[in-house]
């Protein structure tokens, strides 16, 4: 009888976590690398679960891939270990329990780190050599993104007939990180051809009870569930589950209640807890029938607060300016509001504000925003980096935004920490631009990060960044098509300071029906010329520019006055080809921005009299 046979009349007992128990031992390196280098402390661990009264056991194999044994500089020994994995697994059994080749999921906070075909070249490697050694079936666990395991599913179905137990991990109750319910998730990794599916990992019984409640009975499949001990607690440097086993005796009793045929543990749970779940289910009973609770969760739009219309519908409909002025380095802010309302006075659509530009802390753009708006009505746009902040605070920071009626952001990577005056701090990038501008699209359907109702949908317009002045243009297109197709609604340019870029940039984009606002900032200086040019990444001039500003010398007049004039010059090229422009002001110069929003808003009535004149 087989492992699948098994499942239709009775509950089976599967093992519990490999790594608590290799860490209490006093091990903290590759738990994967001691199939080879000690393989009898492995082998003792999987006597111990089928001790306990494990039926199925799984494969020391979880990290033991390219990418996670990269880390250690394994990767080499990626077949070696999962070959001991396997032999191990089958010498401790020794025909008493199934052995289930393990294969962990590789993507977690920012997919953008493992690429699919990345995923599937590393799951290929491992998923043949496990096959190859006879394993009795296939658990792949711990998978936070669906569309990953999904993709693994599709390709060990089609090398395999063994059976496939395939586990989610969730972050909230009932649903996955990217808003799709429990049920749904594991209908279509049944529907896949997964013989088995469940979950395991992040949840304890409580939580994980909670969210089968909402499953019901697969028709083909089979449900499981491998908890976590508790939420641990982090004591002394170390990562602790309180979790008694007693607790999991009656918690095996209500996952059966669930219809869960297979049961067994993740991080915390030991062989006092197996034996424990051993013990609540010695009849070995399944339930066939159960009643499915339905939960709706309350997602609503604010109808009480008026938005403006979007930045990019202005770009697409008329001439749009807007105006990038940084909040100051140091506290006040009155030249700041100047500034502002100089800009506001002259006609600006937008404010932009930079989130601690080059890594310099600057007063938070989220106050001086609020402050602009409510003082002075002018809009602001308020720029958002991976850098700063991990992704709890991103997720505050959004509902914080949403909270004081800021709709406009820009959703950018950030310069890493160490070019700015902390180059010691930390740069957190717990997700990409990309990712970040995913989680704002998620924002605006009511849902965070983890999938959890926010309770209101936000509204925001999503600005990504584009940075045209790269030696291959057409791959800075295809990361701005990546970025459309993860939601960003329109474009804002580093500074271009080439005539001939600003054609090159409209060729290359005007497939694409994404607004694009070019960045245009005027120079100030020779010196300010030169540090642009070869310090700042992403900014490149001419040798004429240059040429241009060296040539004024150490007069800071006319050096202001050839920059106004350079910008002029890019204004006029950028005018017939792109309705938006974005304005970046150097060291607080808001009269030299001003004199540009001006000029702009002059040469589009000039443009107008022309039509009408003609027309």
């Amino acid at each position: 009888m087989g492992l699948l046979d098994e499942l239709k009349e009775r509950i089976l007992i599967a093992d519990g976590a490999m790594g608590t128990l290799l860490y209490s031992h006093g091990i903290d390196r590759c738990f994967e690398e001691l199939n080879l280098s000690n393989p009898d402390e492995i082998v003792h661990i999987h006597e111990a679960y089928i001790a306990a009264g494990a039926d199925v056991i799984q494969t020391n194999t979880y990290g033991a891939n390219y990418v996670k044994l990269a880390r250690y500089g394994l990767e080499d020994e990626v077949p070696a270990i999962n070959r001991a994995a396997v032999r191990l697994a089958r010498q401790a059994a020794n025909g008493r329990a199934y052995v289930l080749g393990t294969i962990g999921g590789l993507r977690t906070l920012n997919k953008s780190v493992v690429t699919l075909e990345e995923v599937k070249r590393t799951f290929r490697e491992q998923l043949f050599v496990l096959l190859a050694e006879g394993v009795d079936g296939v658990l792949f666990e711990t998978y936070y993104d669906l569309e990953e395991l999904e993709t693994v599913l599709a390709i060990a179905r089609k090398e395999t007939d063994l059976p496939i137990i395939a586990h989610v991990s969730l972050h909230e109750v009932g649903v996955l990180q990217d808003g799709t319910p429990l049920a749904d998730a594991l209908a279509r990794l049944e529907a896949l051809g997964a013989d088995v599916v469940g979950l395991n990992c992040r949840l304890g019984p409580y939580h994980m009870l909670r969210s089968l409640e909402e499953v019901p009975l697969p028709k083909q499949a089979f449900l499981s569930a491998y908890p976590n001990a508790s939420l641990p607690d982090y004591r002394d440097g170390r990562l602790v589950y309180e979790t008694n086993a007693e607790y999991f005796e009656e918690a095996a009793k209500a996952f059966r209640d669930q219809g869960v045929r297979l049961i067994g543990g993740c991080c915390g749970t030991t062989p006092k807890h197996i034996e424990a779940m051993a013990k609540a289910l010695a009849d070995r009973t399944p339930v066939t029938e159960k009643t499915v609770k339905r939960r709706t969760a309350s997602v609503s739009v604010q109808a009480d607060r008026p938005a403006p219309t979007p930045l990019p519908e202005l770009a697409r409909t008329r001439r749009s300016v807007i105006v990038e002025l940084d909040p100051p380095k140091q506290l006040g802010i009155d030249k700041f509001l100047a500034g502002a309302k100089a800009l506001h006075d002259a006609g600006i659509d937008a404010l932009t504000l930079a989130d601690n530009s080059l890594a310099t802390p600057r007063i938070s753009n989220a106050a001086v925003a609020t402050i602009v708006k409510e003082r002075l009505g002018v809009r602001p746009l308020v720029h958002i980096t991976c850098r700063d902040r991990n992704l709890i605070g991103l997720q505050s920071h959004l509902m914080g935004l949403h909270t004081l009626g800021i709709t406009d952001v820009l959703a950018i990577t950030g310069d890493p920490s160490k070019i700015g005056d902390f180059p010691g701090a930390t740069s957190v990038y717990d997700v990409s631009s990309f990712d970040l501008i995913r989680l704002i699209s998620q924002f605006n359907e009511g849902l965070s990060y983890s999938g959890k109702p926010l309770g209101q949908k936000t509204n925001f317009s999503i600005g990504a960044a584009f940075n045209p002045n790269v030696r291959h243009l057409d791959k800075a297109v295809e990361r701005m098509e990546k970025k459309i197709q993860c939601g960003a609604h329109y474009f804002l340019t580093q500074p271009v300071y080439s005539e001939e870029k600003i054609v090159q940039i409209y060729e290359t984009t005007k497939h694409l029906a994404t607004p694009i606002y070019i960045g245009i900032m005027p120079l100030v200086s020779a010196r300010n010329a030169e540090f642009l040019h070869h310090e700042v990444p992403g900014i490149t001039l001419s040798d004429e520019i240059r040429a241009r500003m060296a040539a004024c010398g150490s007069d800071p007049v006319e050096a202001a006055r050839e920059g106004i004039a350079i910008a002029k010059s890019l204004i006029d090229a950028a005018f017939d080809l792109f309705n938006g422009i974005y304005l970046i002001t150097p060291f607080l110069r808001y009269d030299m921005t001003v004199e540009l929003v001006r000029y702009i808003h002059e040469k589009e009535a000039a443009a107008k009299e022309r039509k009408v004149v003609h027309g």
